[in-house]
């Protein structure tokens, strides 16, 4: 602690060194008394305060900021970035299916809300029967998953891929990120039965010759990123999806905020410091959009409907870590397997491992048409829904008589 004599002559010299006059105006108004006596002046209590002023404004900057951050962010998050179907990609995509054989055709689909949901069927050149709902990234469309899209038709499964609401061609004014998504999905897997089947019901079927007639023995859906959070949930909704394969799927809306707030690689930053921002976007998300975050959920969703599920996870993801796809599979009561992808980063398992991505997707999908019961289990509160191939001929007479 600095101390300070004053003296009588009007300065003050430091106490013990003598030398050094100053005058006592020139160092602080509370140095002028009209005492003689000696003095002891403290700057202890004034820099303590000056760093406790310091410390609060660190401490409540970063918050404040990052709530500020994700109030602006929110209507972003409602409208990602829309990434055209140019036809560029449209001859990519017909590229890659001339390759394996297979034929395409316009898929548009009405959604319950009016939304118009754009998209393809491709036919595989040798159908086994099954068709596979494929389902796109976040800011991406239908032409993101072409290769994966392209194995399975090798396989002869047959494809439906859309481009989900707000995203590529489709309609739509946000994204909800599986709310609405699961009422599209099943929408369309009922235009897909209608399209496949009414060829075979109309009245001007006459059997051999007639029109063809393909009933869908088997409907399984694959889905990365922001798509396979919508796949489990509508999993969850309409157990006509029989099994499914999820990339690097979100647990739930918060938790995936925790790692866009921490800036992708501190979680636990979105989780104490920048809580504030996961706070304000969610907030104001349900007020723009109208819906309940806390049920967007893809882990509520298999903890509410036991279905064959395989998840995948990108060793190196940074956007939806692994911790996503541990906590579904935890929540999981359905047959289950979890694979972590060494050394792979988000939704790129199929570019760092592409063998025993084929491998692996292809076997689960034959066990699930193998075991068709572990697939038809509905929670309590979900009504269950034949599968396509259990659609019997006296529905279809009774359709047709109609």
């Amino acid at each position: 602690m600095n101390t300070y004599e004053k003296t009588g002559g009007g300065g003050v010299r430091a106490a013990g060194d003598g030398a050094l006059l100053l005058f006592v105006t020139s160092l602080h108004p509370y140095l002028v008394t009209s005492s003689c006596n000696p003095i002891l002046v403290s700057y202890k209590g004034p820099m303590r305060r000056r760093l406790i002023r310091i410390a609060l404004i660190l401490l409540l900057f970063p918050p404040l900021l990052a709530a500020v951050a994700g109030w602006l962010a929110a209507p972003a998050f409602l409208h990602p970035i829309r990434r055209e179907l140019t036809p560029d990609l449209i001859r990519e995509a017909d590229a890659s299916f001339t390759a394996v054989g297979a034929t395409r055709e316009d898929f548009d689909v009405k959604a319950p809300d009016g939304a118009l949901l754009r998209g393809w069927k491709v036919r595989a050149k040798n159908p086994n029967g099954s068709w596979v709902l494929v389902f796109h990234g976040v800011a991406d469309n239908r032409v993101g998953v072409i290769g994966q899209s392209e194995f399975l038709l090798r396989a002869g499964y047959s494809i439906v891929m859309m481009d989900a609401r707000a995203h590529g061609a489709s309609g739509g004014p946000i994204a909800t990120y599986g709310w609405l998504e699961r009422n599209d999905t099943r929408a369309i897997i009922d235009a897909l039965i209608s399209s496949e089947v009414d060829p075979c019901i109309t009245v001007q079927w006459s059997g051999p010759g007639g029109p063809p007639c393909t009933w869908p023995s088997h409907i399984f859906a694959f889905g990365e990123s922001m798509g396979a959070g919508i796949v489990l949930q509508s999993a969850a909704a309409d157990p006509r999806i029989e099994a499914v394969v999820a990339e690097a799927p979100f647990a739930n809306v918060r938790e995936a905020t925790y790692d866009y707030a921490g800036l992708r690689k501190y979680p636990w930053l979105g989780k104490t410091l920048f809580v504030p921002g996961t706070w304000t976007l969610l907030y104001r998300d349900e007020k723009l959009a109208g819906f309940p975050v806390a049920e967007v959920s893809p882990v509520k969703a298999v903890a509410s409907r036991a279905f064959p599920v395989l998840l995948i996870c990108d060793e190196k993801d940074v956007a939806l870590p692994c911790r996503h796809s541990e906590m579904i599979y935890a929540a999981a009561r359905g047959p289950k397997q979890l694979w972590v992808v060494p050394g792979a980063y988000h939704t790129a398992a199929y570019g760092f491992e592409p063998q025993e991505f084929r491998r692996r997707v292809l076997s689960f999908f034959a066990a699930a048409a193998a075991n068709p019961a572990a697939t038809t289990n509905p929670g309590p509160s979900q009504t269950q829904v034949p599968r396509a191939d259990q659609i019997s001929k006296s529905e279809s007479d009774n359709h047709a008589r109609k």
